[in-house]
């Protein structure tokens, strides 16, 4: 129902787009955008935030879970601006945008999430 309606968690160009190599590794399970130092992150649509601190690869991340099997996660971020247990609504600022998880410019990691297979997000945001 929210198939390319949803709100972009940043506006910046897309690095990376879902299903690309990386390099020496598996494809994109989402997408990567680049994004300035401190630039807001926010959330596509309202939710509970499940898991907010550092995971390998993927720096300082926010899940969150909306229900109904659809989670979305924000990764490489300098600083999370949510915990664990908080209920967010969409737009509502939950990290800002930063380099962590060994990226070599700030950017955001996106990915969509439904039955925990990785959807492609650009099929879900605003064209």
């Amino acid at each position: 129902k929210q198939r390319g309606k949803l709100p972009w968690p940043l506006k910046g160009s897309v690095l990376h787009n879902f299903g690309t190599r990386q390099t020496g590794q598996v494809n994109w399970k989402g997408m990567v955008l680049s994004a300035n130092y401190g630039q807001q992150v926010k959330a596509v649509y309202p939710g509970t935030v499940v898991f907010a601190e550092y995971l390998r690869g993927y720096g300082l991340v926010v899940l969150l879970d909306h229900g109904k099997g659809d989670m979305t996660l924000y990764g490489y971020n300098q600083a999370l601006t949510k915990k664990e247990g908080d209920k967010v609504t969409a737009g509502e600022v939950i990290a800002l945008a930063g380099d962590t998880g060994g990226q070599d410019r700030p950017s955001l990691y996106f990915e969509i999430r439904r039955n925990s297979e990785a959807q492609n997000p650009k099929s879900w945001l605003k064209r």
